[in-house]
């Protein structure tokens, strides 16, 4: 979050925290803004302290996650990591409270022993936090051990803010009845759930829960209508599917490699498509910024793009063959003008994005690079991918030409250079021998080398 920056999407009207590899961290709309809590992992307080003031305007609260066990988080000193650093948590939660005007809270494990556990309650009380959240497992535990409900009652009798109940997924909770009962074991003043919202969002329904077919079909289309990423979709979509995963469904869903194919494994492949042609439609009409401005700029033919999402990775390739040398090859196979790269820098980052024309078809990736270099070599790629020659290969001798033709070329521009120097030293000198180079091949011969 520290690297990203606010970008108001007027297309799908939310606000974009997006990073500078044009990957949305966090999402947010006028909807949700005076409900949703941003969680935050952190383990440094002036750093907290730096995202918190940048999102502060966007979400209702902030959350510090010290519960998290997964060593993603815990390695870098966050999360559980953080319940045997009192200091630290003091320092965190304290700099926030201080630093901004939202609400803050924070999620906790408990800790071996209901002493120790009490012990960290009360000093995180006295930073000021709003309320607390209590998973009520150990660093250890899992969701197979049993909540212990007791420390978490334990918890909440000692301290006066309110304390969340977590932790109560299917060992108490599956519909919303369910939720009473668990917040009334615990004493808690609420109750957070976790796995059980993901099985099926609407365990929130004071009416009762609603089929998960049809939950699905609506989450799919909040999905797409907020361009949501197709892996996170499809993660959240196989929690909601849990036992039907190994059906013929759940495959078809495991296989979908975009936000359209999982539209079709549901049927919904034509509310897809009005929802795109919808945002394209929105998008033309507000002025854009970057590429697309400097290009509608030019003309009416530069409107034309193809793209695609794809950012060059030079692992995928050999140290002396780039998809622009791929490119250009195939152009030269086919006799065709050599592509020709047009390159923008947004301001606003200092990132590229480059449009490369073959055959009076124009091609360009809808992410930003670091370098002009890149933003070619990943405008290349969406070409090749676009014309299915993804597979094309230089072979050997197609590779050993190129080769000699540059070092041909490297060698004659060297010649010319030492030819032109000896005959400007014999017109300084009034000599009136001929010239000892004449060219390329005398100067090879004269040497006895070959290539």
């Amino acid at each position: 979050m520290l690297q990203c920056k606010r970008v108001v999407n007027d297309v799908l009207h939310t606000v974009d925290y997006v990073s500078p590899t044009e990957r949305v961290i966090f999402q947010t709309c006028e909807r949700e803004r005076h409900s949703v809590v941003f969680q935050m992992g952190t383990a440094d307080a002036e750093r907290a302290l730096t995202v918190a003031k940048l999102i502060q305007n966007d979400i209702a609260a902030i959350d510090i996650n010290m519960g998290c066990p997964k060593e993603y988080s815990t390695k870098g000193g966050m999360g559980a990591a953080l319940l045997l650093c009192p200091e630290k948590i003091e320092m965190i939660l304290s700099t926030l409270v201080k630093g901004i005007s939202k609400p803050i809270t924070c999620k906790i494990r408990i800790l071996p022993s209901l002493t120790e556990t009490i012990s960290l309650v009360k000093l995180i009380e006295k930073t000021g936090v709003a309320a607390i959240a209590v998973h009520g497992r150990s660093k250890n535990e899992r969701p197979q051990h049993p909540v212990h409900c007791d420390v978490i009652k334990a918890i909440s009798q000692a301290v006066s803010i309110p304390v969340i109940a977590n932790g109560g997924s299917q060992e108490f909770i599956r519909q919303f009845q369910d939720i009473s009962a668990f917040r009334s074991v615990t004493s808690a003043s609420s109750v957070m759930l976790a796995r059980a919202a993901m099985w099926n969002p609407s365990v929130f329904r004071p009416e009762g829960m609603l089929p998960v077919e049809t939950v699905i079909r609506d989450y799919i289309a909040y999905a797409v209508q907020y361009d949501n990423h197709y892996t996170n979709t499809k993660y959240c979509l196989c929690q909601m599917l849990r036992d039907q995963l190994e059906s013929p469904l759940g495959k078809r869903l495991h296989a979908a490699q975009s936000t359209l194919e999982i539209c079709e494994v549901f049927e919904m492949s034509d509310f897809y498509e009005s929802c795109r042609v919808a945002q394209k439609a929105k998008k033309a009409d507000l002025q854009s910024v970057g590429l697309v401005a400097a290009l509608e700029n030019d003309d009416a033919e530069d409107r034309n793009i193809i793209s695609l999402p794809i950012r060059f990775d030079k692992r995928n390739y050999m140290s002396q063959i780039t998809p622009k040398m791929l490119l250009l090859e195939w152009c030269r196979k086919r006799k065709l003008p050599q592509p020709v790269y047009h390159t923008v820098q947004r301001p606003v980052d200092k990132f590229f994005q480059s449009v490369v024309k073959v055959d009076e078809m124009q091609y360009a990736s809808t992410l930003w690079d670091k370098s002009k270099k890149l933003a070619e070599q990943s405008a290349a790629i969406v070409c090749l991918h676009t014309l299915g020659l993804t597979e094309i290969k230089m072979n050997e001798s197609d590779f050993a030409q190129k080769r000699k033709r540059k070092l041909q070329c490297q060698e004659d521009e060297g010649t010319r250079s030492l030819k032109e120097e000896h005959n400007k030293k014999l017109h300084q000198n009034g000599s009136e021998h001929r010239p000892l180079i004449q060219d390329a091949t005398t100067f090879a011969n004269q040497s006895g080398t070959h290539n």
